[in-house]
């Protein structure tokens, strides 16, 4: 590993030719995936990642290089390419600082536990969703585990590292009746170790995937229609994530591509939503001690009773917006430079209780699982495909439903959310941008939107 000296004297090497700010950013991450089918363990693989990204700036101007050759002499080299860029006055580096102390909480890291502990539960799991019932024609279940190591300087006089454990579980359940086949997936995921099956009751949750594919199979065609939805808490949350998240990172908004642009101060909601994104949450999917460009992370508010109120912005970007940035600079390794990106973002509990909120719905939809979609950022616009979903009439929980789709803009949306319960819980997924593939939770407790347009392939009933 490079010492701080040679790490100082390489950023000085990068500011001789103009740029005025220059980075150097180090990972090592260990990565391990199991996957049972059926009760037979069919792949244990292990992987590493390790190489240095450098980039060089010149007011907002970008060159990014990178290498899997950690040593002074090869850095150099992408260095003198990369400042090859510019021609201008020579800048001189701040000394680095000394790096911030952190807490490592991770009680089972990957390494300590025998591979055969995990396959034995993966097992037991996959054996548990395979005979829920004869309809399980097949039952999937994964252990994935990452531990990222990193070291981040650059010219301003960050010097600091951090260490990254997530660990997911993945469960999924098909079931097949009459040539039909349906689906239900689980996968929650922590920033912790193995530890994660004591915090989680994976047992509850793989018989629950079970029942969800076996239902469905029972379940109607939704029909097209113009009607409220009631989105339930967790990974319901996927959609403001999506419509709403994402155009208020500045990887949208420096550019103008956002429907929030401009908007700060201004009333972009119901009076019922205050939305947040923590880079902070204890022990979730989305944290991080300090962000990949070295700042600690923090909990930044984006939007209260209704009123935008933040963005989320990383270095580069809070040049061009000239803001501060907020702890929101992420990527997915070494070979990306990083940008504003999500961490653990969610719309705020309020006050109605989920049962009151289904008694008060006369006629509408229950979207309890939310699966994939798509979203256009620079608009919102968005269409989502509800994976588990049940007719909501008279006020009761009645038919489930498959095949529905939700249509909107996310910028509708947040000013027909008439109703915010008090469950608040989130939802893990893995996120994709410019700056690669990053672990983000989603969340919200049970909202109500009073119109939402619903898609489906059912006729009218």
């Amino acid at each position: 590993m490079l010492s701080k000296n040679e790490i100082q004297k390489l950023l000085n090497e990068a500011l001789l030719t103009g740029a005025d700010f220059a980075e150097i950013f180090i990972e090592d991450t260990k990565s391990s995936l199991i996957k049972v089918i059926s009760g037979e363990v069919t792949s244990i693989d292990r992987g590493n990642v390790f190489g240095a990204g450098i980039r060089l700036i010149l007011n907002t101007d970008e060159v990014y290089g990178y290498t899997n050759n950690v040593t002074y002499e090869s850095l150099l080299e992408v260095i003198t390419n990369l400042r090859a860029s510019f021609n201008g006055k020579i800048h001189k580096a701040k000394s680095l600082g000394d790096q911030k102390p952190f807490i490592s909480h991770i009680k089972k890291p990957m390494d300590k536990v025998p591979t055969i502990e995990k396959t034995n539960i993966l097992q037991e799991l996959s054996n548990l969703i395979k005979n829920y019932n004869p309809k399980i024609v097949q039952a999937i279940t994964q252990l994935l585990e990452n531990e990222q190591s990193v070291l981040i300087a650059n010219s301003d006089g960050i010097f600091q590292d951090d260490v990254r454990t997530h660990t997911r579980v993945v469960l999924m359940a098909v079931a097949q009746e009459n040539g039909l086949m349906q689906q239900a997936y689980e996968g929650p995921g922590r920033y912790m170790g193995f530890e994660i099956f004591d915090a989680i009751d994976t047992r509850k949750l793989a018989l629950e995937v079970a029942e969800s594919a076996v239902q469905l199979l029972s379940a109607e065609d939704m029909t097209s229609q113009v009607m409220p939805v009631v989105l339930h808490n967790g990974f319901g949350g996927v959609i403001f994530h999506e419509a709403c998240g994402h155009p208020l990172e500045a990887t949208s908004v420096a550019k103008g591509l956002s429907p929030f642009v401009g908007k700060l101060g201004e009333k972009i909601g119901s009076d019922l939503v205050t939305a947040y994104d923590d880079g902070n949450v204890d022990s979730a999917w989305g944290r991080l001690n300090f962000d990949d460009e070295g700042m600690e992370t923090q909990k930044n508010l984006l939007i209260e009773n209704g009123v935008l109120k933040g963005y989320l912005i990383d270095y580069r970007n809070a040049r061009k917006m000239k803001m501060k940035p907020t702890g929101s600079g992420r990527r997915q390794s070494y070979k990306y430079s990083p940008t504003s990106r999500m961490n653990s973002t969610y719309i705020a509990p309020g006050k109605d209780k989920f049962e009151d909120i289904i008694k008060d719905t006369k006629y509408g939809l229950f979207a309890k699982k939310l699966g994939g979609g798509t979203v256009v950022p620079a608009t919102g616009e968005f269409n989502f495909a509800v994976q588990e979903g049940y007719m909501i009439e008279d006020g009761k929980l009645t038919r489930p439903v498959r095949g529905a789709m939700l249509i909107g803009h996310g910028k509708d949306i947040l000013f027909k959310i008439d109703k915010v319960a008090d469950n608040l819980e989130l939802g893990q997924g893995m996120c994709g941008s410019i700056s690669g593939s990053i672990p983000v939770d989603v969340g919200q407790p049970t909202i109500r939107v009073s119109s939402m347009t619903v898609g489906g392939s059912g006729g009218q009933k």
